[in-house]
């Protein structure tokens, strides 16, 4: 029976491109549809991801605390003092500068736990255990070179390979902002079998029409992306 709204045995990586200071997430958990209430990000600002008995308030809370100045600790702490039932969250933060800061709260269901690096982080809670955290964080560092949507699916997809979650996945997501206030990327695989695996399709299909997303806002006389794709041999 699906537990509607409460993300436990999630994982989740977030992170920042130094490059372009994109800001994004990618989830997967065993409940339906964690693409609407794990993720929150706002371009310029900072990344949120709040899980494990999910409260979907906590993550645009954070976001209004990082855009008036707080510290990734601060908002934390924040947090802390705002939500009477911390213990069951699981909160992670990277701010506009890169910094990260995460929070496992002490009834998380084992495994649980965190990695950060140099601008992400990789997350989980009710996994098989600590190397699924481990397998993300190896993917992340692994994949530097790599565009910031690309690294958080190999993440994801490593922490899937590495056994990821007691009774498997059933949703999974990507959210990425670069400077805009609508989504570079948002893709979402509600309900699957194989949400990882599903996400990854959706992902190599959409990633070599972006640049005519990133364009079509600032010209509409660009055409239709069937046009726009047959002309570049891409259908």
């Amino acid at each position: 029976m699906y537990q509607l709204g409460r993300e436990t045995n999630t994982f989740t990586a977030i992170g920042r491109c130094p490059k372009t200071g994109s800001l994004g997430i990618a989830v997967t958990t065993s409940e339906i549809g964690t693409g609407g209430r794990v993720p929150s990000i706002k371009a310029g600002v900072g990344a949120i991801a709040t899980q494990a008995s999910t409260d979907p308030r906590l993550g645009p809370l954070g976001i209004k605390l990082l855009e008036l100045g707080y510290p990734s600790q601060r908002v934390i702490a924040e947090l802390e003092q705002s939500d009477p039932f911390i213990e069951n969250r699981q909160l992670g933060i990277i701010d506009r500068w890169g910094h990260t800061t995460v929070r496992t709260g002490s009834k998380n269901r084992d495994w649980a736990g965190h990695a950060t690096g140099a601008g992400w982080i990789t997350m989980g809670n009710y996994l098989v255990g600590a190397h699924v955290v481990e397998a993300m964080a190896d993917a992340m560092n692994n994949s530097v070179d790599e565009e910031l949507s690309e690294r958080l699916i190999r993440s994801i997809e490593a922490g899937t390979a590495a056994g990821g979650q007691p009774n498997g996945q059933r949703s999974a997501a990507i959210l990425v902002y670069e400077n805009d206030v609508y989504p570079l990327v948002t893709l979402r695989v509600d309900d699957h079998e194989t949400p990882m695996a599903e996400l990854r399709r959706i992902w190599d299909a959409f990633r070599p029409l972006m640049p005519f997303y990133r364009e079509r806002p600032d010209n509409p006389t660009i055409g239709s992306v069937h046009d726009w794709a047959v002309a570049r041999g891409l259908r």
